[in-house]
């Protein structure tokens, strides 16, 4: 028999999460929470090129709310 699938965080809210929770694995801001980079850094990304994989995923998600200047919205997420 098939296995009911569970609903699904609505799109995107799982990465949205990740960003107030994982912290940056290497370089400058490393061990500081994706949501809290600066826009310079982001920018620099964006210019220079961003990583491979879900990290490189989730500061392209960053620098678009950071351009977008919804970092506001993140606030919810956090844990308190």
């Amino acid at each position: 028999a098939e296995r009911p699938v569970a609903e699904p965080l609505p799109h995107g809210a799982e990465q949205l999460q990740r960003l107030v929770t994982l912290a940056m694995p290497f370089g400058k801001y490393k061990g500081q929470l994706i949501a809290d980079l600066p826009g310079a850094y982001l920018n620099w990304f964006a210019q220079n090129g961003f990583p491979k994989g879900e990290v490189g995923r989730l500061l392209v998600l960053m620098h678009e709310i950071d351009q977008a200047g919804l970092r506001r919205l993140l606030d919810p997420l956090r844990r308190r």
